[in-house]
């Protein structure tokens, strides 16, 4: 036997092992890229999860939401892919979204943000408010009273609402929350330019919306800047939650996971 042909072996076999460790690197880089162009994709074109960080839209939506956001409900938009770049105007399948629908939209002053709110005008609808009731094109949103809630805040503040329910002509009804009079409870008329939506929060009182423009709130939302419809709470937890401290995993609110978030009928 040559004595080089097992210095040749060896060297074959070291090769050998090489080439199956690129190989094994190419799989996995082949596989995170398209793990990450399934995920933008899903992200883009189905759902966004988003959190909910106030309480403007309560009482329908609670701080510690983590909601899903459809993308297709309105059609697509540069707002719908991460980072809104600058590729076009306009909305692909576009449809526009229906009073009462919870909408998140980017706002032209700050495209890098994003806020949620209940649709309440349309374009070339007229909306009024007056002592906190919406009227739209001169037709009053009728709405029944509830009862009255109260909030601790954690500096110790308690807060008084009264509790609405409001209804729209369609018959599509929410709870609304009115605490003290406030600037904002009588607004306009204005008339919703064509392109916009007037949107407002539930928590009427706590609310920077359609009412409050930049900088200070979004103003009227344009409709190329929803990115898309608040559906459903995937899961809700209170402040003080963490995944990492086990003990933590009771604050879960089980009753809000898997919420609907579409209007009912009245």
């Amino acid at each position: 036997m040559n004595a080089a042909d097992p210095a040749r072996a060896r060297r074959a076999r070291r090769i050998a092992r090489a080439v199956r460790r690129v190989r094994a690197d190419q799989r996995l880089i082949i596989t995170l890229l398209l793990a990450a162009v399934l995920a933008l994709g899903i992200r883009t074109l189905v759902f966004q999860p988003f959190t909910i960080p106030s309480e403007s839209m309560r009482p329908a939506l609670e701080p510690g939401d983590y909601i899903a956001v459809s993308k297709w409900p309105y059609g697509w938009s540069r707002a719908s892919l991460p980072l809104s770049p600058p590729v076009g105007s306009g909305r692909l399948f576009g449809r526009t979204p229906t009073r009462g629908d919870i909408v998140v939209f980017a706002p032209a002053h700050a495209p890098a943000s994003a806020y949620i709110k209940r649709v309440i005008g349309l374009p070339g609808d007229m909306i009024t408010l007056t002592g906190g009731m919406v009227f739209i094109n001169g037709e009053p949103a009728p709405r029944g009273l509830l009862g009255e809630e109260t909030r601790i805040a954690p500096d110790g503040t308690l807060t008084r609402y009264d509790r609405w329910q409001e209804i729209l002509g369609d018959g599509r009804a929410w709870d609304v929350l009115q605490g003290a009079p406030g600037a904002h409870d009588d607004y306009g008329p204005v008339v919703v330019p064509e392109g916009y939506l007037f949107v407002l929060g539930d928590n009427r009182s706590e609310s920077r919306d359609s009412r409050t423009g930049p900088p200070e709130g979004p103003g009227m939302a344009p409709i190329d800047s929803v990115i898309g419809r608040a559906d459903r709470v995937l899961i809700s937890v209170r402040p003080d939650f963490s995944l990492w401290r086990p003990w933590t995993w009771a604050r879960i609110r089980a009753n809000r996971t898997l919420a609907p978030l579409d209007p009912e009928p009245r």
